[in-house]
């Protein structure tokens, strides 16, 4: 399993000039706003204000980058909050679009699902970008402290339903609890270890289309 030895902040970016790129694989986690993503990463990187949490959605503005030593993880802009203007919401949209299309050392994508709802809109239209440009995503509950391990399974599986996955492709953590994050080391270590590049995909269906 893998194990995380460091853990530090490197820096945001708001836009394509100011993207990271040091050669290491970047694992990306995404979201709507208050779902739990700098929770969720300061879980599993096991250090305490990491990712600056705030009960106020939407605050998370840029792409943040963080050092996991063998990795960078990416934390990308919190979607859906209604508190914003329709302006700044495209801005966001533009920037995530931007990173998720131009980044050569992006592996994949965590997305981050609250476990007491149903997925919004913008979670489906994410996940159906995603499945048409063939970025490869995964799927995480978050905040499950918060129902009983019956009403876990429940809402996973109408999470799956609703997306059109396996309930087994989905699985819940919680913080508070301590609940998943062996699983979800697991997932950042999988990850890693696929064999994917978005360049020897281009070039394969360029050749397919020159025959």
């Amino acid at each position: 399993m893998l194990v995380i030895k460091k853990a530090e902040f490197i820096k945001s970016a708001k836009g394509s000039a100011g993207f990271f790129r040091d050669g290491r694989k970047q694992i990306a986690v995404a979201g709507k706003s208050n779902v739990g993503k700098s929770t969720f990463i300061n879980f599993i990187a096991n250090r305490k204000g990491l990712a600056r949490t705030s009960n106020t959605p939407g605050r998370t503005q840029l792409i943040n980058y963080f050092d996991l030593g063998e990795f960078i993880l990416t934390d990308l802009p919190g979607y859906g909050f209604a508190k914003v203007s329709r302006e700044e919401a495209n801005s966001w949209g533009t920037l995530i679009d931007s990173y998720l299309l131009t980044e050569p050392d992006l592996m994949g994508v965590i997305l981050l699902l609250d476990i007491r709802h149903d997925p919004t809109q913008q979670d489906r239209q994410l996940v159906e970008y995603l499945y048409y440009h063939r970025i490869p995503f995964y799927l995480i509950a978050t905040k499950a402290d918060k129902l009983s391990r019956m009403q876990q399974k429940l809402h996973v599986k109408k999470i799956a339903d609703t997306l059109g996955v396996g309930a087994s492709d989905i699985f819940a953590v919680s913080s508070l609890e301590k609940i998943g994050k062996e699983k979800a080391l697991e997932l950042l270590e999988r990850i890693l270890s696929t064999d994917f590049s978005y360049e020897e995909e281009e070039e394969s269906e360029d050749e397919e289309g020159d025959n």
